[in-house]
């Protein structure tokens, strides 16, 4: 694959991966409690609807377990992609020994972030939804096979990397009240996320100026896809995650947190920085609740 970032950012990434901090050995999992919130409580995809708001505050404590749970293991999914496409990446001829070693540094990173997600799944106790829905679609199939020296393929990574991440943000930024467990997970995955969105960043800034406008046009239904149905993994659970969290009939809170305008108007927060960015190289993206 030709190099798609500077040698010196390379290096520069690769010096601030080492050394290798384990966060399966490093988080404090003794200290995991369900008497703690798991996400704040405005992050919550049904904050501020009435009838939820009327529940008692234990029940809407146990829907931010299986909020971040889902939120988590959507992460998983998305890492799965990554380190599939960074393996297939150094089997390819080219590129220098600089980006082979920072690619073992991002593989090594994503594999850790994977562990501690199914760390925490373990540890918690609680059953979660069995993988499917959206998350099989589309955006799985352009990850898996957009071609790795596209800039669409780059483009799909920097979305998927930033679309969680504004969510881990989020969750350090407003730490009252939330496990302290949870908070060391968000801080060693933003750690890391920061060096890879860096680097999908500067991919971007140095082509995107040279993508003709009529490859934008036909970058931009694509693209609208893969946004959206990573925004329905990470920030609108399914129906039988409500479920799970005691909250029935699932399928009626499911519509309640859809419709939710305090829920929209969190995403947009989110997700505003990345379509900004967007939007300055001519690449205009919405999701749609």
């Amino acid at each position: 694959m030709p190099s798609p970032a500077s040698v010196s950012l390379v290096r520069q990434l690769s010096r601030n991966s080492s050394p290798y901090h384990d966060p399966v050995a490093r988080i404090h999992w003794d200290g995991l409690s369900h008497d703690r919130y798991w996400l704040p409580p405005a992050a919550l995809s049904l904050h501020a609807v009435p009838a939820f708001m009327a529940l008692p505050e234990d029940r809407r404590r146990r829907l931010s377990h299986y909020e971040f749970l889902n939120f988590i293991e959507a992460g998983l999914w998305l890492e799965g992609l990554f380190m599939e496409r960074i393996t297939r990446s150094m089997a390819r001829a080219g590129g220098s020994r600089a980006e082979l070693k920072y690619r073992l540094h991002e593989l090594r990173e994503e594999a850790g972030h994977s562990l501690m997600f199914l760390e925490l799944i373990e540890r918690s106790g609680l059953a979660t939804p069995a993988r499917s829905g959206p998350r099989r679609g589309f955006a799985e199939h352009f990850g898996r096979h957009a071609p790795l020296d596209s800039i669409g393929f780059w483009l799909a990574v920097l979305i998927g990397e930033e679309v969680p991440d504004r969510l881990n943000r989020y969750l350090r930024r407003h730490p009252e009240g939330v496990c302290p467990v949870i908070l060391e997970i968000a801080t060693h995955h933003v750690v890391d996320e920061a060096r890879h969105i860096a680097y999908a960043r500067a991919v971007l800034e140095a082509r995107l100026p040279f993508v003709p406008a009529w490859r934008r046009r036909l970058l931009r239904p694509l693209l609208g896809r893969v946004l959206q149905q990573f925004v329905d993994a990470f920030y609108f659970p399914r129906a039988e995650l409500y479920e799970r969290a005691g909250l029935t009939p699932g399928r009626h809170w499911q519509r309640l947190a859809r419709t939710n305008p305090v829920r929209r108007s969190f995403v947009d927060e989110c997700l505003n920085p990345t379509l900004q960015m967007l939007r300055q190289h001519g690449l205009a993206l919405r999701w749609q609740g």
